[in-house]
């Protein structure tokens, strides 16, 4: 396979000390249209145009060295198969994770998505085996003080101050700015996944799927989960009024599972 080859060839390069397969294609969520996820991991940076010799090799349609997000050369491979491959630090993505897990910084949304991504990679390459012993390290239970940290944090986000997206949401609203509603509605979102995967002590798998996720994996869900997104999805710029009755419905369904596990 083509993706075999490459993968052999990016082990070679200068500074590279592992290399993971992540995403759907390690979950088994994969399917027909699912891309490669591929993490690089190195102590010394790695030379693009090194890099660039190998891809050209083996993919038709290249975009080496993006920064969007982190350091990525986005690809389709001969086969038509995307690949996107994430160049990592790995001290680097240590430290975050000691700050997340260990010392329990929970953030605006998909606070554990990097410990997710490291736990449910699949090593193919380990030079020195620092990536299967960074894995093991954090094959731990899921924080007690992480846990409140996130359903506190993102809980005040969702509502009850002057700044929480509830109160931005409606502002919006008002405002008519169509713009600012998705764009406050997405964020609500993403503390309101946050908080749900805490509760059921899961790391966040990212954004895709959530959904369907959550409905087979979630032990803990608020009352009519499923049933209030899809109406929030339904109504967002189609009635106002009905928007913000689901809205405060998803508020008070969180908060009331938020009270029932034990967390005030």
């Amino acid at each position: 396979m083509i993706i075999d080859s490459l993968l052999d060839e990016l082990k070679n390069l200068k500074g590279v000390i592992s290399i993971a397969i992540g995403g759907s294609r390690a979950s088994g969520y994969a399917d027909i249209s699912s891309d490669y996820d591929v993490y690089v991991y190195y102590e010394h940076p790695i030379s693009s145009e090194d890099r660039l010799l190998i891809l050209k090799k083996y993919c038709k349609q290249i975009e080496c060295n993006n920064t969007f997000w982190e350091t990525e050369d986005n690809c389709i491979m001969m086969d038509d198969i995307p690949i996107d491959i994430i160049y990592r630090n790995l001290k680097d993505f240590s430290d975050t994770l000691d700050r997340v897990v260990v010392q329990g910084e929970a953030s605006n949304g998909y606070t554990t998505c990097l410990w997710h991504n490291l736990l449910h990679s699949t090593i193919v390459y380990d030079f020195d085996g620092k990536l299967k012993a960074l894995q093991n390290l954090y094959d731990i239970a899921y924080p007690k003080a992480l846990q409140r940290k996130i359903i506190s944090k993102n809980s005040t986000l969702l509502d009850g101050y002057l700044p929480s997206y509830s109160d931005q949401i409606v502002k919006a609203i008002k405002r008519e700015d169509l713009v600012s509603i998705q764009h406050r509605t997405t964020e609500f979102l993403a503390s309101y996944f946050d908080i749900i995967f805490a509760l059921n002590k899961m790391t966040h798998p990212g954004e895709k799927r959530l959904l369907s996720i959550c409905k087979k994996e979630c032990r803990i869900l608020p009352k009519n989960f499923e049933k209030n997104l899809n109406l929030l999805f339904e109504h967002m710029f189609k009635d106002k009024d009905v928007f913000k009755k689901i809205l405060f419905e998803i508020i008070l369904e969180i908060k009331n599972t938020i009270k029932e596990e034990g967390f005030h």
